[in-house]
């Protein structure tokens, strides 16, 4: 059941288009149709709203569908608001971090529920970072501009990047920077930011490139890319938790779905698309003891993949959009029906 084309498709596939868009689209598309022939209205928790990019194309697309819009960050929350104006009626604003479910089932509507309890269609998670926090210079996420090392996706709250630069012992920088941004150099990295710190710690982005610059040998640096790149990714997720997060979200939305509704998970490295994999795998297997020779009643799997494997985008995508790169999608549905 479409609905009218969202009018800021054709200005958005010639700037910025969120990852996966048509794809996302077609996913999800059977849980709304399911939904209209059961006489509901259907409910997607777009867990990672950040700036509507999906979650605008969604509710352009299907006229009775009704998305909880979740995210940590407050500035992108009003953003996606605005945007989302001429579907108030059919959008909920959470502010809040993607794995708050307490936050999450609060604001879904209140026939949003099956025999188990509150229930929803469909969810999406889209783990990458989102394009105004990149974009923004005073945001510190980008090691290409000089700006303070905040990198809170939640700016009002926590600690900063500058923060754990200035106080995390050496082999706890070491394991951040090795573990999150698989840096070669990190043990090296680190010790020279215990160094320098003795006598001013880094605050902005330009200094903690100098400083990788510096520290970096020169053969590596020509062939491993902008030194900054897996620096900034790891102090991004130290500071925003963000495999916690995830580590809580995967299985919390699995849990709320319905029977016959779906997940769609965005992963952009292979930290998160590991712990994607493994609950996916886990609920898409038999839980009958292993030698018995029939599946036992109500030990079947709870899920089944949709995607075959995690979908990666193609060279046409990958031109328009060049953030899709890295992205493996991964898509379940839940195949038994939830009791109480």
């Amino acid at each position: 059941m479409p609905g009218q084309a969202d009018p800021d498709r054709p200005a958005a596939r010639s700037g910025h288009v969120p990852v996966f868009l048509d794809r996302t689209i077609e996913l999800l598309r059977p849980v709304v149709e399911a939904a209209a022939s059961e006489g509901r209205r259907p409910v997607v928790v777009d867990g990672t709203l950040g700036l509507a990019g999906h979650s605008s194309h969604l509710l352009a697309e299907f006229d009775d569908l009704r998305i909880v819009g979740v995210d940590r960050d407050p500035e992108a929350l009003e953003m996606a608001t605005r945007r989302l104006t001429a579907y108030r009626d059919r959008f909920t604003a959470v502010h809040a971090r993607f794995d708050d479910f307490g936050a999450v089932v609060a604001a879904l509507p209140a026939d949003s529920r099956d025999a188990a309890g509150p229930a929803i269609d469909g969810a999406l998670l889209d783990f990458g970072v989102s394009s105004m926090q990149l974009d923004v210079a005073d945001r510190g996420f980008a090691y290409a501009v000089d700006a303070p090392l905040d990198m809170r996706m939640d700016p009002t709250t926590g600690p900063t990047a500058a923060d754990v630069l200035a106080t995390y012992a050496r082999d706890d920088l070491a394991r951040v920077f090795r573990v999150y941004g698989e840096e070669r150099f990190a043990r090296q990295i680190a010790a020279e930011i215990v160094r320098r710190r003795e006598t001013a710690p880094l605050t902005t982005s330009a200094e903690l490139v100098e400083l990788l610059y510096d520290t970096i040998p020169a053969g590596a640096r020509r062939t491993g890319g902008h030194p900054g790149k897996r620096v900034f990714q790891a102090l991004r997720i130290e500071v925003n938790a963000e495999l916690e997060a995830v580590e809580n979200a995967v299985p919390g939305y699995l849990d709320l779905l319905r029977g016959g509704g779906r997940a769609v998970f965005m992963a952009y490295h292979s930290l998160e698309d590991r712990i994607v994999k493994r609950e996916i795998s886990a609920r898409t297997a038999s839980r009958t003891p292993a030698g018995l020779p029939v599946e036992l009643p109500g030990h079947g799997p709870e899920f089944e993949s949709v995607t075959r494997g995690a979908e990666k985008a193609d060279q046409t995508e990958i031109d328009h959009n060049p953030r899709s790169a890295s992205v493996r999608v991964r898509c379940v549905r839940r195949i038994d029906g939830r009791t109480a």
